[in-house]
């Protein structure tokens, strides 16, 4: 909620149609003046257009959570990847830059290429194996370049009701099918969007800190992990599922997968803690809610 001394603020989203967008223009709506875009309604491929569209516009703050985030789709189509990943946020840098709005970019945990294997941290060299984590690292360089003072924000594992991902997808194959597959060796930590919402509400001021930050919920799990938890909060909360358990299969045994994936990218955030006094909370908890909140 904001605070009797937060100001209201003009908030402009793009990407608002998406996962991310639609729970950050939900969570800000009640409490400052919100302007969302969706994907059709202004495309980040389209760089003319986005600053002949933002320029005129009155914002405080804008928020990109648009991006180009088909890991296998970017490997083959590299221009595509780099113009909406990499060139659109340079521009949306820019626009900000020379009305003296905020800009927050949100960013990805693919930037890293997965060898540590304690939590990575904002000073951690980025190197990423996808074309994907490239083209998000070029972009996150060129927004910075483009303007000093805005704010990139790398999140993990983003799940929340405006969109399936990765966790839906099990669960909707639990409910008819007895026997379901995760991968057992590749970790990070699922972030709630809500809670990606109100972890960023105190650092859309114009005072707040720029540079990068990583945001997630507490803990680290694989994607079986992940996956048997909601199972397990299903039939605590009486979703009716035919499978009980989730099997194990490597990440080498994906075939379908085209581009390389980091096998360990949980982000630490510790620096977020240390500059709100706040510690996001455990992914249990946050899944344990989006499961007895959208699925009873």
């Amino acid at each position: 909620m904001q605070s009797s001394n937060e100001p209201k603020l003009k908030i402009t989203i793009l990407g608002a149609g998406g996962r991310l967008g639609a729970a950050l223009a939900r969570e800000y709506a009640a409490t400052h003046e919100v302007v969302g875009f969706s994907h059709a309604q202004l495309d980040l491929a389209e760089l003319d257009a986005l600053r002949s569209t933002l320029a005129p516009l009155p914002f405080d703050v804008l928020i990109n959570a648009a991006a180009l985030t088909n890991v296998d789709y970017c490997e083959d189509h590299r221009d595509e990847a780099f113009r909406l990943n990499a060139e659109a946020p340079r521009v949306l840098a820019e626009v900000c830059r020379e009305k003296g709005s905020r800009f927050i970019h949100i960013s990805t945990d693919y930037v890293f290429d997965g060898a540590k294997r304690t939590p990575y941290t904002e000073e951690d060299p980025a190197e990423p194996i996808s074309l994907y984590g490239e083209s998000k690292r070029v972009g996150e360089i060129q927004v910075l370049d483009a303007n000093e003072r805005a704010l990139v924000i790398r999140v993990s594992w983003v799940f929340g009701p405006d969109r399936p991902s990765f966790v839906d997808a099990i669960l909707k194959k639990a409910r008819t099918e007895k026997e379901v597959v995760a991968v057992a060796d590749k970790f990070s930590t699922p972030t709630y969007t809500p809670d990606i919402a109100a972890m960023l509400r105190p650092l859309l001021g114009q005072g707040a800190i720029g540079g990068i930050l990583h945001l997630a919920n507490g803990g680290e799990c694989s994607w079986q992990e992940y996956a048997q938890w909601a199972l397990d909060c299903c039939h605590r909360f009486g979703v009716p599922m035919e499978a009980k358990t989730v099997g194990a299969v490597s990440l080498g045994e994906m075939q379908n997968f085209i581009a390389r994936r980091p096998v360990y990218t949980v982000l630490g955030t510790e620096k977020y803690a240390r500059l709100t006094g706040a510690f996001p909370r455990h992914w249990h908890e946050a899944v344990a809610d989006y499961v007895r909140d959208h699925y009873r």
